[in-house]
């Protein structure tokens, strides 16, 4: 029999491109080579894929490159949805996380030729993740997409729902011995309305002899992409909107000093009568816990990306049994940006609970609100931001008659992050708003009189306020600064050092092969957050939005939407012309200083600034075995992980932690960092079983021990507080890892050479799943200058979950170039008490229709998700609507060395749409438009 020791299954879809033909690779470590295979289309390409998942002996779907260059989407993400199992989030109409079986994306782990790869975000508010980015990669690259969904024991552990492979190409295993391919694109979004262009090259040589080659590759990638959304940030209770929160005044209790009347006989001032009256005040007393919208929002996202990417492969083998393999990488990308909003913001603490004037209360809901004077704010974020990744990695195997040994060094980094303008202005308005038709018309605002949205003098910087309260001009003793804005730069940095040995003994016996090995890796990753705070003061620093270039936005702006009132008649203004004013001198007042670029200076800042180390030990054994129809393999992984946690903690005793008008000597000496360690050991064994019980019915088991380490942001000491809304989100450096028991079950019929119908069943039982709790706690308010009560979502190991579920998987070609590939998947999942996992959609269901000639080849695909919570947010559960996407392509070879392609993205548009636990309350609807691309390919 012939033993196959690297699982590989099959579910392969293709798509555009021309260059070196697919091979079957290595899968991680240690596996001997299928024989390979070229492929020359979508058919041959689907029918070796099921000769290999027939011969695999573990639970593997596989993706491979038709050619080289040719991977079937033009994100690696998107290609995976065909795979059984496999979903992607699209928040920002590209799938760059990708969930497997219904587990949450952190809970996976993605390998570059069987070894960690460093990812970077580029975000603000994202923090860095063991999760990748799969917009970094380049398809180009990509050789195969293996998707593991039961271990073995010779694999990195760290997922529990999968493991995701992705394997460069190899220069000995090219057809010819010199090969240049390339491919020039343009591309253009709808609501962009701009063209990219982008163009990849790759030249491999090799000897006559097959014992050298090399492979060199360039990519540079171009992207605009926008995203128009109405949005809501948080959440307000009724009985906040009644009875104000923090001592901020309500609308119907605690309204506050009225000085326009005289004063009362004991010296104090009557109440000022209450805004909401009547009818409204009943509906606050007949439901205090009705929940809405905290504000009702205009989000314009606009964004410029760029990726270079080069790699170099060398391959040299100067004797049958050893293999030298180097490998480089390098990506330089930027994803350069804007996010503006502007909006009302009726749940604001300090600026709207006493403005409400009439309510609309729907079964706990509430749907609707109007205000006088209440606030509305013009929130900008331009940012400038970049990601550096280098991957090296060597590899020196040796393949005997009876034994093999190799080993494998490596080292990934990837570092940059966002530089940030960020400037808040405000403006009082008299407003109504509803969500009562949603979700299909998200939100609705109507401005009454003068409108801030439209006339840019309106809105105004925070110029902060008297303290104590007089009537005098500022100066610096009688004022309390306001919050204009802020210039931040968060530089990132992930990294790993790994080495490994492995070796093994081939046996004449149904146990055909024992091998084991060892494993270190040394990981680093963290954030700094620094910058400068606009403490701006009226007459000074309260500038007014006009003063920097406002422009409306363009004329499809939230183009697809209906309904939404005024929130679509807005403007824009010029972000770095805003930075430049920060970073002068114009807005300051007499008494004030140019602020220095800090992290110790701001307890924002600190907060934000921490480090996690990871000191990771493994040890593995395993035999793969093989006995009649029976085969399979069972081995056992050990792991030692060493962690250390490092934060900025306060050492004065004071509630603000330091003054404003300290030296930065004495602010640097007010803080130690602290370190936190912790250590954990886990025995992972795991068994793979495969049943051939005819000619066409293959049967499989899995059952395994799994774990995965918690996110590096809920390790850190990280802690962000939102002054105005009272509510923040912290980690907490104490977590356990999540450890689970895994079982698979599959069933495979081959009712023609080129057709399979597969089903299978699986099932993971989680301990110590880690879940956000919101609790309160008390912080100190930087606006507000003293000590405030905040709602603060933390990570704790929460209990146990439980993931079950069943997915179908149909594959044919039907003849005359038409086929198809199907697959849906049932996950049902919960934590304990009955909460719903993250990114765990019940349903989800794929379809790629094809055809393909010797001149033409087209194909379709549709996949839909159903709706599945992602976080917890301000204390509420977060969910994302089910989202259903459609592509297409069409490729038409002109002759052997040229072919031109269309392609179609997203072609539905459709709306990305998450909500507060109902569909009406809304957190944010987003458009991205529709993507098309054309390219030109040739291989010579």
């Amino acid at each position: 029999m012939n033993h196959r020791k690297s699982p590989l299954t099959a579910a392969i879809i293709s798509c555009l491109a021309i260059s070196f033909s697919a091979q079957a690779q290595d899968a991680p470590p240690e596996a001997t080579e299928l024989d390979r295979v070229v492929v020359t289309g979508i058919r041959a390409s689907l029918q070796q894929s099921l000769e290999s998942k027939r011969n695999a002996d573990s639970i593997v779907d596989v993706i491979t490159a038709e050619d080289v260059g040719k991977f079937p989407a033009t994100n690696v993400a998107e290609a995976m949805t065909i795979i059984p199992g496999v979903t992607i989030d699209r928040a920002y109409g590209q799938g760059e996380r990708v969930s497997i079986l219904g587990v949450d994306p952190a809970l996976n782990r993605t390998l570059l030729n069987g070894q960690s790869i460093a990812s970077g975000d580029w975000n603000m508010s994202d923090f860095p993740t063991r999760t990748f980015n799969y917009s970094l990669l380049a398809p180009e690259l990509v050789g195969k997409v293996e998707v593991f969904k039961s271990p073995e024991a010779r694999m990195d552990e760290g997922s529990i729902g999968g493991t995701v492979n992705v394997s460069t190409r190899k220069p000995l295993d090219m057809p010819e011995q010199v090969s240049i391919t390339g491919r020039l694109s343009y591309a253009r979004n709808d609501r962009v309305e701009k063209t990219d262009p982008s163009a990849s090259a790759a030249f491999g040589w090799k000897n006559a002899a097959d014992t050298f080659g090399f492979i060199l590759s360039a990519q540079s990638s171009n992207e605009s992409i926008r995203r128009d959304g109405i949005e809501s940030y948080n959440t307000v209770r009724a009985k906040n909107y009644r009875d104000g929160l923090d001592g901020a005044a309500g609308s119907v209790n605690n309204t506050g000093d009225d000085w326009s009347v005289p004063a009362l006989p004991d010296g104090s001032q009557p109440q000022k009568p209450g805004t909401c009256q009547g009818a409204c005040e009943q509906a606050l007393n007949a439901n205090p816990e009705a929940i809405g919208p905290s504000s009702i929002s205009a989000h314009f996202f606009e964004q410029e990306r760029k990726r270079n990417t080069y790699s170099a492969s060398l391959q040299f083998k100067p004797v049958e049994q050893l293999n030298i393999e180097l490998n480089g990488l390098k990506i330089d990308a930027n994803f350069d940006h804007m996010a503006q909003s502007m909006f009302a913001w009726p749940g604001n603490t300090y600026g709207s609970l006493m403005t409400l004037t009439d309510v609309t209360i729907e079964d706990g809901i509430i749907t609707g609100g109007k205000h006088k004077g209440g606030r509305m704010v013009f929130d900008l974020q331009n940012r400038r931001a970049k990601i550096e990744s280098e991957t090296y990695d060597l590899k020196v195997d040796w393949n005997g008659e009876r034994w093999f040994a190799s080993t494998h060094v490596g080292h990934t980094k990837a570092e940059g992050g966002p530089e940030q303008v960020y400037a808040s202005f405000l403006a009082p308005a008299d407003y109504e708003w509803s969500i009562a038709n949603g979700p299909g018309t998200p939100a609705t605002l109507k401005i009454i009189g003068q409108n801030p949205f439209t006339d840019p003098s309106l809105f105004r910087m925070d110029g902060g306020y008297a303290s104590p309260w007089h009537t005098d001009p500022p100066s610096q003793t009688n004022w309390r600064s306001g919050w204009g804005g802020n210039l931040i730069e968060k530089p990132t940095l992930d990294k790993e050092t790994y080495g490994q040995v492995d070796f093994g003994f081939k046996l004449d016996s149904p146990i055909y092969l024992v091998r084991a090995g060892y494993k270190q890796r040394s990981h680093e990753t963290g954030q700094i957050q620094r910058g400068v705070v606009l403490d701006s003061i009226t007459g000074y620093g309260d500038a007014t939005a006009d003063m920097f270039d406002p422009r409306k936005l363009p004329g499809n702006y939230l183009d697809g939407f209906s309904g939404y009132g005024d929130l679509g008649n807005r403007f824009t203004i010029d972000g770095w012309k805003l930075a430049d004013y920060i970073n002068g001198s114009d807005w300051l007042a007499p008494w004030q200083s140019k602020p220095v670029s800090t992290t110790l200076g701001n307890l924002e800042f600190v907060r934000n600034t921490w480090t996690i180390e990871e000191d990771i030990k493994a040890a593995y054994v395993q035999a793969d075995f093989s006995f009649d129809r029976l085969r399979g393999n069972i081995g056992v992984r050990y792991v030692r992980t060493e962690s250390a946690s490092s934060a900025y903690e306060c050492n004065t005793g004071l509630k603000s932690c330091t003054e404003r008008e300290w030296s930065p000597e004495r602010i640097a000496a007010s803080f130690d960092y602290v370190t936190r360690r912790n250590k954990y050991n886990s025995v992972l064994p795991n068994l793979n079983l495969v049943y051939e019980a005819s000619d066409d019915l293959v049967l499989r088991l899995s059952a395994a021990k799994t774990m995965a380490r918690p996110g590096y942001s809920d390790l850190s000491s990280y802690m962000w507080l939102s002054d105005q809304t009272l509510t923040g989100a912290a980690g907490n450096p104490g977590l356990k890892p999540y450890r689970s028991t895994n079982l698979d079950f599959s069933a495979e019929w081959y009712f023609s050479p080129d057709a399979i119908l597969a089903g299978s069943l699986f099932y993971r039982d989680v301990a110590d799943y880690i879940v956000n709790v919101a609790q309160d706690e008390t912080h100190w308010n930087d606006n507000q200058r003293d000590d405030a009560v905040y709602r603060v979502d933390r990570p704790i190991n929460g209990g146990d979950a439980r993931i079950k579920g069943l997915s179908l998987a149909w594959q044919q070609n039907f003849g005359a170039g038409f086929g198809i590939i199907a697959n849906y998947t049932y996950s049902d999942g919960e934590a304990s008490g009955g909460r719903p996992l993250p990114f765990n959609s019940k349903s989800q269901f794929n379809i790629s229709p094809y055809f393909e000639n010797d001149r033409l080849a087209a194909r379709i695909t549709y996949n839909w998700r159903d709706k599945y919570f992602t976080r917890v947010s301000g204390s509420q559960d977060l969910w994302t609507m089910d989202y259903h996407s459609l592509d297409a392509s069409v490729t038409y070879k002109v002759n052997d060395y040229l072919s031109v392609g269309l392609e179609g993205m997203n072609l539905l548009d459709e709306q990305y749409h998450s909500y507060f636990g109902n569909e009406k309350l809304l957190n944010g609807a987003y458009k991205s438009g529709r993507r098309y691309m054309a390219s030109l390919r040739f291989a010579f």
